[in-house]
């Protein structure tokens, strides 16, 4: 599965757009897209609407994506990190009940 880095990359790529073309959109030096890109540097959250505007994608599902992947990041390398997660989804979902209920 690839990084968002990577995909960022794939769309940026698949769209024939210079690499300082979308740093200029995206207000960041080249070089730091180009770190991110290699997935040397993490993206920013605000990085994701101006992405989805720019290539003409679903905001929401670029969102996801991006959480998935900052999720992944965060919980790589902890070996307890898929057993958090899980408890995390499961509290997630308590949270949400109990916030309907109000």
């Amino acid at each position: 599965m690839e990084s968002f880095g990577e995909y960022i990359r794939q769309i940026r790529e698949g769209a024939k757009m210079p690499l300082r073309k979308l740093a200029a959109h995206l207000d960041i030096d080249q070089s730091t897209l180009s770190k991110i890109e290699r997935n040397e540097r993490q993206p920013s959250r605000d990085m994701v609407p101006i992405l989805a505007n720019v290539f003409n994608l679903d905001a929401q599902e670029l969102q996801i994506k991006f959480l998935s992947y900052k999720i992944t990041y965060e919980l790589s390398d902890e070996e307890l990190g898929l057993e958090a997660l899980k408890v995390a989804e499961q509290q997630m979902e308590y949270k949400r009940k109990n916030v309907q209920k109000t």
